[in-house]
């Protein structure tokens, strides 16, 4: 995604974002996915994140971290953009 980055700009075409990071990932700044998310949601864009403590970056499913469940509230949030 371009977000980890911090150069994409949002643009007014974007889709309903959930996004989730390690607070210790070296890829994807949490700072700079969180500015990410606000621009989206000053935005208009409905936009949720998650930031899990001590998390680098592959955390996978996060079972047995605090990101467990991560996937469960990401399709949750999907759905209630849907409808």
């Amino acid at each position: 995604m371009l977000q980890y980055t911090g150069l994409s700009e949002v643009t007014g075409r974007e889709v309903p974002t959930y996004s989730c990071v390690g607070d210790e990932d070296p890829i994807a700044d949490c700072h700079t996915v969180q500015s990410r998310i606000d621009a989206l949601r000053a935005g208009g864009v409905p936009a949720e994140l998650e930031i899990f403590p001590g998390l680098a970056h592959g955390f996978g499913l996060g079972n047995g971290t605090v990101a467990e469940g991560w996937l469960d509230r990401a399709v949750a949030f999907w759905e209630a953009q849907l409808g």
